[in-house]
């Protein structure tokens, strides 16, 4: 079961005390970015879609997973707001829109030491729905089962110390 806060005062992470992120999961990621860039009066983002899943070693439910999706980000201040169009199945951006349709799939932090995290999370009753790599491999990205204990899944962002 999810441990109430009560029962567990340690933070998974001292990261988690900033949002980073705001991701919306949408079917149509060019009709999405139009609108929203109309809304904040901006020009619309590139749209990339993500590298092969073998790439970036995407595990979805412990499996390998060969989905990817097509993201477009507008940065707006110290949050990015991630648009996400799922490209094939067996990942957590493909279950959401399956499940509740377009909206708000997760809340990304960017967190200090990801195994710690990781581990902590478990203990707190959400273990790793879904991870991988940034597309230039640089970063680890992992979603939590989170939803039924917060009503939205958490992203851990893990960013590569610097290379010497």
């Amino acid at each position: 079961g999810i441990a109430s806060p009560a029962q567990t005062p340690v933070a998974i992470d001292p990261g988690l005390s900033t949002i980073v992120q705001v991701a919306i999961v949408t079917k149509d990621i060019d009709a999405s970015a139009k609108r929203w860039a109309s809304v904040l009066g901006m020009e619309i983002p590139k749209i990339t879609t993500t590298r092969p899943s073998e790439e970036v070693r995407v595990v979805y439910k412990g499996k390998a997973s060969k989905g990817q999706a097509k993201l477009a980000f507008f940065k707006l201040g110290q949050v990015v707001l991630e648009l996400i169009e799922p490209v094939g199945k067996d990942t957590s951006w493909k279950q959401y829109l399956d499940e509740h349709g377009e909206g708000v799939q997760h809340l990304g932090f960017q967190v200090r030491n990801l195994d710690q995290s990781i581990a902590n999370a478990q203990r707190a009753g959400m273990p790793v729905l879904h991870r991988g790599r940034y597309d230039k491999d640089n970063g680890d990205y992992v979603y939590l089962e989170s939803e039924k204990a917060l009503g939205v899944t958490l992203e851990l962002l893990y960013s590569d110390p610097p290379r010497k």
